[in-house]
C-alpha cells in the first residue's frame, strides 16, 4: 500500500488556493443558480447577483495576498513539481492579471444573456490559472503537458462562451482545432527527447543533453508548440480570428495572461532543459523574433477592427517578451518576468475601454465608430492614449522601462566579435525600429479618438463602477511601475534568491 505524503501540498499553496477558490465559486454558484431566471418571452430580465463579482474579486485578491510573498525553493511529489521565489512572482502576475479581468467582467456578465453563465465563467477562468500555475511550477514534461492542456481547453470553452453572438463559436472552433494540433507536434517532440535521453525530468534531460539530430528535431517540435499558445509568427495564424470572434474580456485574458504563461514556461525550459544547445535555440529565436515583431507590426497598420488590431499587436508584443531570452542569463528571466506585468496593465487598460464601448455603444469595435470620441468622452480617451503610448514605448510610461530592460537582457554579454553576439544586436536594433513603427499604428487610435471628425459620434456614456475600478488599477500601473524602482527590485531579489 502506498503512503502519501500530503505535507507535499504545503509546497503548493498557489494551486491548494485556486482549488479552494474553484470550491467556493461552485457552491456558491449552485446554492444561488436557481435564483436566477432566464430571459424568455414574457421575461426580458434576469435576477442579478449583485454579489456574486464582488465575492469571487475579493477571493482572488485573498489569493493574491497569500501568495506574494516570497517562498523557499521547494519540490513536490517526487520532483515533478517545483517552486521558488521567482515562480512566486510569476504566479503573483498571472493571478494580479486574472484579478483585473474579473473585475473588468462583471459589466459584461450583467447582461440578460449572460448573467446565468456567470458562475461558469469564473470557475472556467480559475481552471485556465490553476493550469498555468502548474505548467510554470513543473520540473517534469508530462506535468508540464498536463498543466498546459488544463489551461487550453477550458479557455477554448471561454472563447466560445458567447456562442450566440459576434461568431463566438467559430472562434472557438479555431481555437480548439489548432490548440490540438500544436499539441500534437508538442507530444510528438517530448517523444523525440524521451527516445534520446530516456527520461522527461528537466534537471536529467539537461544533463544529458546534447545536440543530436533527434534532440535538435525535439527542440524544434517542442518550441512549434508552445510557438502557438504565444502566437508568434509562423504559428500565429489563430490569433486574429480567435481575438475577433472571443467576447471582449475573454480576449483580454488570453492576449495578456495566457501569453504571459506560456512565456514564463518557454523561458524556463529553453534555460534550464536546452542549456546545452543554447547555439542552436538562440538562433531560432532570431529568426522568430524579427518575423513576429515585422509581420505583426505591418499587418496591424492594416487592420480596422479594434480586436483585430489588437490581435496583431500582442502577436509584435510576444515577439519583444520572447527577445529578453537571447541573452541566456538571470536578468533575461527578470527583463521578461517585467515586461509582462507592464503588458498586463496596459493591455487591460486598452481591453477595459474596448469592452466599455461595445457594451455601451451596440457591439462598436472598428476604429473609424471612436472617431471624435474625447468630445464625447473625454476621460475614456484619455486613458486609452495612457494605455497605448506605453505598450508603444514612450517615455516617461512603464512601457519604455519594459522594453528598455527587455533589450539591455537580450545583449547582455554579447560579443560583437561573436556571430551570435552581433546578430543579437542586429536583431535588438530590427525591434528599436520597429518600435517606432508600432509606434504609428497605436498613434491611429489615438488620430482617430482626438483629430478625425464623426458627424455621428459615440454617445456620452456612464461606466460601470467595475469598469472604472480596473482602469484605475491599470493606469497606476502604467504610471507608477517604471517609475517605482522597487517592482523591478521585487522580481530581480527572487531571481537571485532562486538561482
Amino acid at each position: 500500500m502506498m503512503n502519501i505524503d500530503y505535507s507535499q501540498f504545503l509546497s503548493m499553496i498557489p494551486e491548494v488556493t485556486l482549488v479552494a477558490l474553484l470550491i467556493i465559486i461552485f457552491i456558491a454558484d449552485f446554492a444561488t443558480a436557481q435564483r436566477v431566471v432566464l430571459p424568455n418571452a414574457e421575461s426580458k430580465a434576469v435576477s442579478p447577483r449583485a454579489w456574486f463579482n464582488p465575492l469571487v474579486c475579493l477571493l482572488m485578491a485573498v489569493h493574491i495576498v497569500i501568495n506574494i510573498f516570497p517562498v523557499t525553493a521547494a519540490a513536490a511529489f517526487g520532483n515533478m513539481y517545483y517552486t521558488t521565489p521567482a515562480i512566486g512572482v510569476i504566479k503573483t502576475i498571472l493571478a494580479l492579471g486574472a484579478l483585473i479581468v474579473l473585475i473588468q467582467s462583471r459589466e459584461w456578465l450583467s447582461r440578460p444573456d449572460t448573467q446565468f453563465k456567470e458562475g461558469e465563467f469564473y470557475m472556467l477562468l480559475i481552471s485556465t490559472l490553476l493550469g498555468m500555475n502548474m505548467m510554470v511550477s513543473a520540473n517534469h514534461f508530462l506535468l508540464f503537458f498536463l498543466g498546459l492542456e488544463m489551461a487550453s481547453v477550458p479557455m477554448a470553452c471561454l472563447v466560445g462562451l458567447d456562442k450566440y453572438r459576434h461568431n463566438s463559436a467559430e472562434a472557438a472552433a479555431k481555437f480548439i482545432l489548432t490548440a490540438t494540433f500544436s499539441s500534437g507536434v508538442m507530444l510528438f517532440g517530448i517523444s523525440f527527447l524521451y527516445g534520446a535521453m530516456g527520461t522527461l525530468y528537466f534537471d536529467d534531460l539537461a544533463m544529458k543533453m546534447q545536440a543530436t539530430p533527434l534532440t535538435i528535431t525535439g527542440m524544434v517540435f517542442f518550441f512549434s508548440g508552445l510557438g502557438f499558445k504565444l502566437s508568434l509568427v509562423p504559428f500565429h495564424f489563430w490569433t486574429a480570428d480567435t481575438y475577433q470572434g472571443a467576447p471582449t474580456t475573454v480576449t483580454g485574458y488570453l492576449s495578456v495572461v495566457s501569453k504571459g504563461a506560456a512565456a514564463f514556461a518557454l523561458c524556463a525550459i529553453l534555460m534550464k532543459v536546452f542549456a546545452p544547445m543554447v547555439e542552436y535555440w538562440q538562433y531560432l529565436l532570431f529568426i522568430v523574433i524579427v518575423l513576429s515583431i515585422t509581420i505583426a507590426n505591418l499587418f496591424a497598420i492594416r487592420q480596422r477592427d479594434l480586436k483585430r488590431f489588437m490581435a496583431f499587436s500582442s502577436i509584435s508584443q510576444a515577439g519583444y517578451i520572447v527577445l529578453a531570452l537571447i541573452g541566456n542569463s538571470a536578468m533575461s528571466f527578470t527583463a521578461l518576468s517585467f515586461y509582462v506585468l507592464i503588458y498586463v496593465a496596459a493591455n487591460m487598460a486598452v481591453f477595459s475601454v474596448i469592452s466599455s464601448v461595445e457594451e455601451h455603444n451596440n457591439g462598436v469595435v472598428d476604429m473609424e465608430g471612436y472617431n471624435g470620441l474625447y468630445k464625447t468622452n473625454p476621460r475614456l480617451a484619455f486613458l486609452m492614449t495612457l494605455a497605448l503610448f506605453s505598450l508603444g514605448g514612450i517615455p516617461p510610461f512603464a512601457g519604455m522601462f519594459s522594453k528598455f530592460f527587455v533589450f539591455m537582457a537580450a545583449v547582455k554579454g554579447a560579443s560583437i566579435s561573436t556571430t551570435a553576439g552581433s546578430l543579437a544586436y542586429a536583431v535588438v536594433f530590427i525591434a528599436l525600429v520597429n518600435t517606432v513603427v508600432s509606434l504609428y499604428y497605436y498613434l491611429l487610435i489615438v488620430k482617430a479618438m482626438y483629430i478625425k471628425h464623426n458627424e455621428k459620434p459615440l454617445p456620452t456614456f456612464k461606466s460601470a463602477s467595475s469598469t472604472k475600478l480596473a482602469l484605475a488599477i491599470c493606469t497606476a500601473g502604467i504610471l507608477l511601475f517604471g517609475v517605482c524602482s522597487m517592482v523591478y527590485e521585487w522580481i530581480d531579489s527572487a531571481t537571485m534568491a532562486s538561482l
